[in-house]
């Protein structure tokens, strides 16, 4: 593993409960650097989610396809973020979700194992692992609710605070599906936001 994507870790446990050497140490010995083509997959319909995945370089996106083939971007994960299939994850049951690599990325991943040995043996990675996922709850629940009461440009704005380093990163087609609207209109929500400005 190379030093760097683990100090990329390290340092983001810092926000939160900094690591002592045992910890750190623990850390490097149970999860796994991947290199992960664009368009690779970490996850597909069907699988069971095996990893809790960091993003230590590059943008992976979390989507389902419904039955007329159309995809639906749920989440968006890009450095120093987490992706993964919670559900499948903690049941261990097959998920309908997949995880797909937007970009050449580098990954962090720990199996389901591990991550229970690590809540174990050192309490501090339950309590920042309870953290990250209540975060996500909260991206989630939040989410929920601007689908249900706010515009589409109120969407844009609140993706843009979400995610301000991916406006420009990503194609419109992969944040149209994640608004729920057609490539068209956001693009008509842009050109009309840049007029304002």
């Amino acid at each position: 593993m190379q030093p760097s994507s683990i100090e990329n870790l390290i340092s983001y446990f810092k926000q939160y409960f900094p690591l002592n050497s045992a910890e750190r140490d623990e850390l490097a010995m149970r999860f796994t650097e991947r290199k992960i083509k664009r368009r690779g997959f970490i996850q597909q319909d069907g699988d069971v989610c095996r990893h809790f995945t960091f993003v230590v370089s590059g943008c992976f996106k979390m989507y389902a396809v419904d039955k007329n083939g159309k995809e639906h971007n749920i989440q968006f994960a890009a450095e120093n973020d987490w992706i993964t299939d919670l559900s499948s994850f903690y049941s261990e049951k097959p998920g309908r979700l997949y995880i797909e690599a937007i970009e050449p990325s580098v990954i962090l991943q720990i199996k389901h194992p591990d991550l229970l040995q690590l809540y174990t043996n050192h309490h501090k990675f339950d309590r920042n692992f309870r953290i990250i996922i209540e975060q996500k709850f909260i991206e989630l629940q939040n989410r929920v609710l601007q689908n249900i009461s706010s515009t589409a440009e109120e969407r844009y704005h609140s993706f843009r605070q979400q995610y301000p380093n991916l406006s420009n990163r990503l194609p419109n087609t992969q944040i149209a599906s994640y608004l729920g609207i057609t490539p068209e209109f956001l693009s008509k929500i842009r050109k009309d936001l840049s007029r304002k400005s």
